[in-house]
């Protein structure tokens, strides 16, 4: 249930994004909430279910907004397991790193993948803007906080829910 209301919530995402996000001023659409859900999904999920999840948002992003393939399913697929890795089995309370851990990965997945297309495509770039990455990352690591507590919210919500299925039919009187 959680690897689909999650997926539903991708996909809502992946529609403000694309869509809707343009609309609004450059400092509120620029957070890639996108990235926010793939670190979530690195915190919470097991390996084989939180792959799945980035590889399938990232191809949904690539089908929509990219325009050399196979991009966003790596660099999700690559910052969820080293974040996985790295918050695996670590003796500090995770309030303490997840969100720094957030703004480490954003910052070194911007600049590297930065680099790998200045090596793939040279002279096809303009020169990176390290002022412009900063103010993303500190703006990205703003929307992370109020995102992982909706997002941990509806985790806890939908662990601990139990769903009862209602049998349609007579009901008996209650005499």
């Amino acid at each position: 249930m959680q690897f689909f209301v999650f997926s539903l919530i991708g996909v809502a995402v992946i529609v403000f994004q694309s869509t809707l996000a343009p609309i609004f001023p450059e400092w509120f659409a620029s957070p890639d909430f996108l990235f926010v859900l793939v670190a979530f999904a690195a915190y919470t999920f097991s390996w084989v279910n939180g792959l799945i999840f980035v590889f399938v948002l990232g191809w949904l992003v690539d089908s929509v907004a990219s325009i050399y393939l196979v991009v966003f399913p790596l660099q999700y697929a690559l910052v969820f397991s080293l974040l996985k890795l790295a918050c695996e089995k670590s003796p500090l309370k995770e309030v303490t790193y997840q969100i720094p851990l957030v703004a480490v990965s954003y910052f070194v997945s911007k600049i590297a993948f930065y680099a790998l297309f200045a090596f793939i495509l040279p002279g096809t770039l303009s020169a990176i803007s390290w002022m412009n990455v900063l103010q993303e990352t500190v703006i990205l690591v703003v929307a992370t906080v109020p995102m992982f507590l909706l997002f941990s919210r509806i985790y806890e919500y939908l662990g601990n829910k139990k769903i009862g299925y209602r049998v349609i039919g007579k009901q008996k009187n209650s005499r």
